[in-house]
């Protein structure tokens, strides 16, 4: 059974497809051919600008995971025989403090029924029984519809693609380094150093604070760069731009939410 037969996703790339070319045919005589790479980023920018609260929000918990992290090594000497205990107290830590410790995963969650309608959008040529124009769209020679993954041997052809869909892998990559970078206070961890990070053993949701925190928001951005090579042009774009925004809204939220004098 076609995922895309059925009556609800049809309808729903139907209508993401014709605001995407309507958009595209308003944008055509400022941003020529790049006109549906251009709706895709204002497309983007939408949505982020409707995920500022969550954004917000972001910013509150790592603030709060920082302050709290003290609390949250003292927990794990306390209870690091029992798992269970451990995992228990760390979640009725952040309850009583207004916080969870999976914050920082909203605004990816948010927003990945709209990545899943971009990639569909320039990889199928039917959408909802009619051909799809947005395939015969590039970026500076590159279909939008390309990937880095699927140029690769395809020869001279794709060189175009091969330069665009790579420029946006690095840059994407290299959005998300900075991103990181920005995360730590003053270029260190807002956390005291001990030899494990709450939770780390024990899979608990203390682990989602200190090192390994960190780490996991590394990992994060290198999943995303990877998911770029794969992905039609088009949903790299989207990436880039996305990574973009998380990068200036960090550095804005930062000043408004600092974490603050953690020992």
């Amino acid at each position: 059974m076609n995922l895309l037969d059925l009556p609800l996703v049809a309808t729903v790339l139907d209508a993401a497809y014709r605001a995407l070319m309507g958009l595209s045919d308003l944008l055509e005589p400022v941003a020529g051919g790049a006109a549906a790479a251009a709706a895709v980023v204002l497309l983007t920018l939408a949505v982020r600008a409707l995920l500022v609260p969550v954004g917000v929000s972001q910013a509150k918990a790592e603030r709060d995971r920082a302050r709290l992290a003290p609390r949250l090594a003292e927990l794990q000497s306390r209870h690091r025989d029992d798992p269970q205990k451990l995992q228990r107290a760390t979640l009725d830590l952040y309850a009583a403090e207004g916080t969870t410790p999976f914050a920082g995963c909203l605004p990816m969650l948010a927003q990945a029924p709209v990545v899943g309608v971009v990639y569909a959008l320039f990889l199928h040529a039917q959408i909802a029984g009619h051909g799809n124009a947005l395939l015969g769209h590039t970026l500076w020679g590159a279909p939008l519809g390309s990937s880095l993954v699927g140029s690769l041997g395809a020869g001279a052809a794709a060189l175009p693609t091969l330069a665009v869909a790579g420029a946006v892998v690095l840059l994407i990559a290299l959005v998300g380094e900075l991103t990181r970078r920005a995360s730590l206070p003053g270029g260190r961890l807002a956390v005291p150093r001990t030899p494990t990070s709450p939770g780390v053993a024990s899979g608990t949701p203390g682990a989602l604070s200190g090192p390994a925190l960190q780490n996991a928001l590394g990992v994060l951005q290198f999943m995303t760069a990877v998911i770029a090579c794969f992905v039609p042009l088009a949903a790299g774009v989207y990436l880039l731009v996305t990574v973009t925004w998380t990068l200036v809204q960090r550095l804005v939220l930062r000043r408004r939410y600092p974490f603050g004098a953690v020992a």
